[in-house]
């Protein structure tokens, strides 16, 4: 299965070209993991590898940064319900929302709960870590940090120095 995926970023969401990333640092690559998360078979692979390892941690609450996490939340949620394993999502907005409720994280309560966050790119950690903040802040405990692809540019440092274990399913270099 894991294969399968390689396979489908490879094709699909390496993307040559002069990009400036997020950090305002330029590359001559760009991995838009959203080409393979908003594809039915390749999203299929990555909540189940996901809901895999939230099982085997015994988590209840999954979720992450808005928009990388939301397609990868949803069909994580859709995997619990068939095989009917309590879950459930939230997603973490980057700012406060200006209407209505006017909440920072979206979903059911998650307060002072375990929770897993899931990302499709991660590369400094910057807005991974803004949304650990927000979770904290609500008295969440975070279990583990789950992408689809590190870029290998310090976020493993950064999470390991912030005592947050981070698996992601492929580094950047397996499929350059």
């Amino acid at each position: 299965m894991k294969d399968q995926l390689k396979s489908f970023l490879k094709e699909f969401s390496i993307l040559k070209g002069d990009f400036t990333l997020s950090s305002g640092e330029k590359s001559s690559y760009y991995i838009d993991a959203r080409i393979c998360s908003l594809s039915s078979e390749p999203l299929s692979i990555i909540s189940s590898l996901f809901f895999q390892r939230i099982k085997e941690l015994n988590i209840n609450y999954v979720g992450g940064p808005t928009i990388g996490a939301d397609p990868i939340v949803g069909a994580i949620l859709n995997i619990a319900a068939h095989e009917k394993y309590s879950l459930n999502g939230f997603l973490v907005r980057s700012t406060e929302k200006g209407h209505g409720t006017k909440k920072t994280i979206e979903g059911p309560s998650i307060e002072n709960k375990k929770v897993i966050i899931v990302e499709d790119v991660v590369s400094t950690g910057g807005s991974i870590k803004k949304a650990i903040n927000n979770l904290k802040d609500n008295g969440c405990e975070i279990i583990m940090i789950l992408s689809i692809v590190d870029r290998e540019m310090g976020a493993i440092k950064m999470f390991k120095n912030i005592d947050t274990p981070y698996e992601p399913l492929f580094k950047i270099s397996e499929l350059l």
